[in-house]
C-alpha cells in the first residue's frame, strides 16, 4: 500500500476527479481531500491511498508537476503526521512566550538603560 500526498489542488477539485487521475496508474483504495472544519471548503490538499507501492511510485512520477483542475499539483509520498508535528509544537510555543514577555509595556526600554 502507498500513501500519497497531493498539494496545490484547486479548491474546486472533487475527490472523484482526483481518483480518476490516479486510477490511470493502478488501483486506488481511498481518496480524501482535506476540508476546513468551519467552512467545509477544500484546504487545497489531499491524500490518495493506492493498493501497491509500485503503482503509487508510478503515479507520483507521472503526476508530480502535472496540471489538475487548472493548477500544477505537487505529488509525493505522504509522511506520517506524528513525525511532522512532534518537533514543531514546543518551538512555536516557546517563541510566542518570549515574544510576549519581551514586547510588553516598556520592559525592553528598561533593559536598554541598564
Amino acid at each position: 500500500m502507498k500513501n500519497i500526498f497531493v498539494g496545490n489542488l484547486s479548491f474546486n477539485t472533487a475527490e472523484d476527479e482526483l481518483r480518476q487521475a490516479f486510477e490511470a496508474y493502478g488501483q486506488v483504495d481511498r481518496v480524501s481531500i482535506m476540508t476546513d472544519r468551519d467552512t467545509g471548503r477544500s484546504r487545497g490538499f489531499g491524500f490518495v491511498e493506492m493498493a501497491s507501492n509500485e503503482d503509487g511510485e508510478k503515479a507520483i512520477a507521472a503526476l508530480n508537476g502535472s496540471q489538475l483542475g487548472g493548477r500544477t499539483v505537487n505529488v509525493n509520498e505522504a509522511r506520517p503526521k506524528t513525525e511532522r508535528s512532534s518537533g514543531s509544537g514546543g518551538g512555536g510555543g516557546g517563541g510566542r512566550d518570549r515574544g510576549e514577555r519581551g514586547g510588553r509595556g516598556g520592559g525592553g526600554g528598561h533593559r536598554d538603560r541598564w
